[in-house]
């Protein structure tokens, strides 16, 4: 019989209200491995244990007291940790960030409302980079966020801590934070499924301060129909009537269910960075992806990224300015680290008149990319990330913040564009390089069409396996 680790979130669900597995003893199952493994791997910042163990305790009265299992929340029991930029009210939220090691929430996000009414149980805050403004997951407050399939490698980031949970065992799925391509980042780099959905599909984060709609809550899942189901509890109404993505009712795990049909699919694997190109088992990869798809009879077109080197200065202005937004005290400047203080300092050159046309530049992307190349393809397919994940310590060690910010920029040029853009964008871990690193591939769909693009990835997943846990799962 499996591990408890080695059971989906579905699987967790089902054993709950079938009364085969407690919610207590799939949390104190999880924190025991936590505990054993979380120095070395540095997946979580807080542990949240007590939390947990009353959360736990609390579903198994209601498995106890309901009348019939369909009156149970759809996920009473299954432990979703939250990456530590969002707050949880009584929870230490450091945002990855050494000036707010002390902080306490104050709140709940409305993400933590929906995760709690489903009936998860949080085994603590995922580990961060700082801000969420890095594609590595390093910093002051909590060990490095560590490769699971090779812990002296990076495990991507800003959701760093998040990918490793669910890729290591230490979480079924984890809740991440995805605001220039963090949850997709780090979910390729570790070899899970990642995330993230239209914007407006789930409201943004209140302590996000991102007045450019970039940043959205997504998903990491070791499967596809995990990674829906858990959409399904996080999605609701958004930012404002401009952005609610659509919905017809249907779940996204029906979507899983469902045959995609045959698509037109774009694919590229031109960076939208100039001067950077993919390693070549990461093209490698791309190419089989290519022909996979034609195997299961979709039709593949070439295309283009949607914005081009344009859309790498969009960025680039708005990076620089997200930076300047969270509130760092005169007294704390100094503990925040190189490259956050060198962004800020970008964003206070950066004119006010720049970013607002670079703002609006972002808005014009957004409906050129609609009436363009939506018109076009289903789906984009390029690779995740243009590098395979590097060793601890290669974007800052012995460098400047500059050159971190364009060995970020080279490791990981394909992602924000979906930020840019708004579209829902996920990463499947379908192959694995020589050295044994999995190596992700990046579907991107129409706004608002979540349903199409996991139905997709539910096909490909099948036809290819995607791994359940890395070899520290059975530790």
């Amino acid at each position: 019989m499996p591990q408890i680790h080695e059971l989906s979130a579905l699987e967790l669900a089902a054993a709950v209200r079938s009364r085969v597995l407690s919610p207590v003893e799939i949390a104190e199952h999880y924190l025991g491995r936590v505990a054993a493994l979380n120095a070395t791997t540095g997946a979580y910042v807080t542990v949240t244990a007590e939390l947990a163990l009353r959360q736990a305790r609390r579903a198994e009265r209601l498995v106890l007291q309901a009348a019939s299992p369909d009156e149970l929340p759809p996920l009473l029991g299954v432990p979703v940790p939250v990456q530590d930029l969002t707050p949880v009210k009584g929870v230490r939220l450091t945002l990855g960030s050494a000036a707010y090691r002390e902080l306490v929430a104050p709140v709940d996000d409305p993400v933590v409302v929906r995760l709690r009414e489903a009936g998860t149980v949080l085994l603590g805050k995922t580990t961060t980079s700082e801000f969420g403004l890095a594609c590595f997951t390093e910093s002051d407050v909590a060990p490095p966020a560590r490769n699971p399939w090779a812990p002296g490698r990076s495990a991507g980031g800003a959701a760093g801590g998040a990918a490793v949970a669910a890729s290591a065992g230490l979480a079924p799925v984890a809740h991440g934070v995805d605001g220039l391509g963090a949850v997709r980042v780090a979910a390729s780099a570790c070899g899970v499924v990642g995330v993230k959905p239209s914007r407006g599909r789930v409201p943004a984060g209140i302590f996000t301060p991102d007045p450019f709609g970039l940043t959205v809550p997504g998903v990491v899942a070791r499967t596809v129909a995990d990674a829906a189901a858990l959409l399904d509890v996080l999605s609701g109404g958004g930012e404002g009537p401009e952005w609610t993505a659509p919905r017809d009712g249907t779940s996204f795990l029906d979507c899983v269910a469902r045959d995609p049909g045959r698509l037109r699919i774009g694919v590229t694997a031109v960076s939208p960075v100039p001067g950077v190109t993919p390693d070549p088992e990461v093209r490698a990869a791309f190419e089989r992806t290519c022909r996979l798809l034609e195997s299961l009879g979709h039709e593949l077109v070439e295309t283009a990224p949607v914005l081009g080197p344009e859309g790498d200065r969009i960025l680039d202005v708005l990076w620089f300015t997200m930076a300047r937004l969270h509130t760092v005290r005169a007294a704390h400047a100094r503990e925040l680290r190189p490259l956050t203080s060198w962004l800020r300092g970008m964003g206070r050159l950066a004119a006010g008149l720049e970013v607002v046309r670079a703002h609006a530049e972002l808005d014009r992307a957004m409906r050129d990319a609609m009436l363009c190349q939506e018109a076009a393809v289903d789906v984009v397919l390029t690779p995740t990330l243009a590098q395979q994940p590097p060793p601890i310590g290669w974007f800052t060690d012995g460098v400047g913040p500059a050159e971190t910010f364009a060995r970020m920029k080279a490791f990981s040029p394909f992602a924000a564009e979906a930020n840019l853009t708004g579209r829902p964008s996920v990463t499947l871990p379908l192959y694995w390089s020589a050295e044994g690193l999995p190596i992700g591939m990046m579907l991107t769909g129409r706004w608002g069409e979540e349903g199409t693009l996991l139905s997709l990835c539910a096909q490909l997943e099948a036809s290819r396996g995607v791994a359940q846990a890395s070899g520290l799962s059975a530790a």
